[in-house]
């Protein structure tokens, strides 16, 4: 997504298909198990799926241009001596306009390996 974009439920764009977006939003939502680096995106734009307009979609499709143009990049894990837990979490309470909902994450470390 772009940096500090706000999404509104209620726009005055178009309104768009909600099957086709619930489908699309269901298929990145099943790419973040293996792809952690778009959950956020992933889980702000699935706010939307009832009743999604054309800016929903446009944010949509940037994360599927993301995907594309890192389609040939992986995460290498190597086998270490030691195994150190390091954990980092955030939020940024009440950071939705729509309804005052706060969105928080997390990261969870095994030295330099992100596994959760």
């Amino acid at each position: 997504m772009a940096a500090n974009e706000k999404l509104l439920q209620d726009d005055v764009t178009a309104k768009i298909d909600s099957k086709y977006f619930r489908s699309l939003i269901g298929s990145l939502i099943f790419l973040t198990n293996s792809r952690s680096d778009i959950l956020y995106s992933v889980s702000i734009i699935s706010r939307f799926m009832e009743n999604p307009n054309k800016l929903h979609l446009t944010a949509a499709k940037r994360i599927l241009r993301y995907l594309q143009g890192i389609k040939n990049h992986g995460i290498l894990y190597k086998q270490q001596d030691e195994n150190r837990l390091i954990g980092y979490f955030d939020s940024d309470w009440a950071g939705s306009y729509n309804d005052r909902k706060s969105t928080s994450g997390y990261v969870f470390c095994l030295e330099t390996i992100i596994i959760s």
